[in-house]
């Protein structure tokens, strides 16, 4: 017979040993609360084009709807802290701001290398059943955080620890082993609404409530589409993801050193030029972005983002690379090119741009923007 208090420290120790910063447990019940809200969200629409989100609503309500067999979910995260703070870079309107996650080596394959690590002891010592889940399975995994005691939901809607800050990645390894729960994480954020208040795209309509159609990092990663103009300007030269409501969190003083190599932001991607990225072709962005989370989105909706960014750059010597897009084979890319345009060039210019173009383009879309 496994003692479950002996089982639960050396997984916790193996764990740790592979590189985790924090172990929690929790059992399987108890998130009707969380799918209550949940299931608001989706009857709200708020979750914009994530259909996923909605197909597989059912499984996120209950994870023994996942596996029926689970009895114990391991609760594992590592330490992403940035070592400057990411808001210092929205003053560099000539740089690409890039999300702190998305400078590193792709989180998924990272987290869950070393979740089958674990899981594979697990396996081997417990004669126990398992399996492992990075960001993508119809888990919630913040929900499960919080109930383990690994921290809780701040008014943002993600994770805060009091070790760690806003700066963990999650990962989760269900097991038929019953090991003994930890206690649920306290709110802490009190009367702060830090949060709630930094969001250039006022895409919480209340605490603990996201409007995804609001948020940039939705924009910049989910949306496939023409953004709507209300939130150009507000994206500043955030062009892929958005850390404001993370990195305004006061809880990030108590936030650890980075320790993971792999988190560890790539030369070229923590404060990229604007004018080098415009120019990538669909060869080159696979080339930069390779291993990189930002290759999933492809170059059309990246170089969609990085005309936006130089909109909002007021420098006036990137219009002849945002010329060359006004000829890119998406619709979506000239769109922005010709928005990116009317922000740069001073009246004379942008009439004979107008004038010389408006008449060769065929997609409604882009000739709205001219217009």
């Amino acid at each position: 017979m496994t003692d479950p208090a002996a089982a639960k420290t050396h997984i916790i120790d193996t764990a740790k040993a592979a590189g985790f910063d924090v172990v929690r447990i929790t059992g399987p019940d108890g998130l009707d609360p969380n799918a209550a809200h949940f299931f608001e969200f989706l009857d709200l629409e708020r979750h914009g084009e994530m259909a996923w989100m909605r197909d597989k609503a059912d499984r996120r309500s209950d994870p023994r709807t996942l596996w029926p067999d689970v009895k114990s979910i391991i609760l594992l995260a590592m330490n992403y802290s940035p070592a400057q703070n990411p808001l210092d870079t929205l003053a560099h309107k000539d740089r690409g701001n890039i999300s702190v996650y998305a400078r590193g080596k792709d989180y998924h394959d990272v987290v869950k290398k070393k979740l089958k690590q674990v899981a594979r002891d697990l396996h081997r010592q417990f004669d126990a059943e398992v399996k492992v889940f990075v960001d993508t399975a119809p888990v919630m995994e913040k929900p499960l955080a919080a109930k383990s005691g690994l921290g809780w939901q701040g008014k943002h809607t993600n994770l805060v620890s009091r070790e760690f800050g806003s700066w963990l990645f999650l990962g989760s390894i269900f097991t038929t082993l019953d090991l003994p729960a930890d206690p649920p994480g306290r709110d802490s954020c009190g009367s702060c609404r830090a949060c709630l208040d930094i969001c250039p795209t006022k895409a919480f309509p209340a605490p603990n409530q996201l409007d995804a159609r609001r948020c940039i990092s939705y924009l910049t990663i989910e949306y496939k589409g023409h953004i709507a103009e209300e939130f150009r300007k507000p994206m500043g030269n955030r062009i892929y993801g958005c850390d404001d409501c993370l990195a305004v969190c006061p809880w990030n003083k108590y936030a650890k050193k980075l320790v993971e190599p792999a988190y560890l932001p790539r030369l070229e991607l923590a404060f990229p030029a604007l004018s080098d990225l415009v120019e990538l072709d669909d060869a080159g962005f696979r080339q930069v972005f390779s291993g990189s989370p930002i290759k999933r989105i492809g170059r059309t909706w990246f170089i969609r983002n990085v005309l936006i960014a130089i909109g909002n750059s007021a420098d006036r010597t990137l219009i002849p690379k945002v010329e060359q897009q006004l000829t890119d084979p998406s619709p979506h890319i000239r769109a922005m090119a010709v928005w990116a345009l009317r922000q740069l060039c001073d009246q004379d210019q942008w009439r004979a741009h107008r004038e010389r173009s408006i008449n060769q383009e065929t997609d409604p879309d882009v000739r709205l923007e001219w217009h």
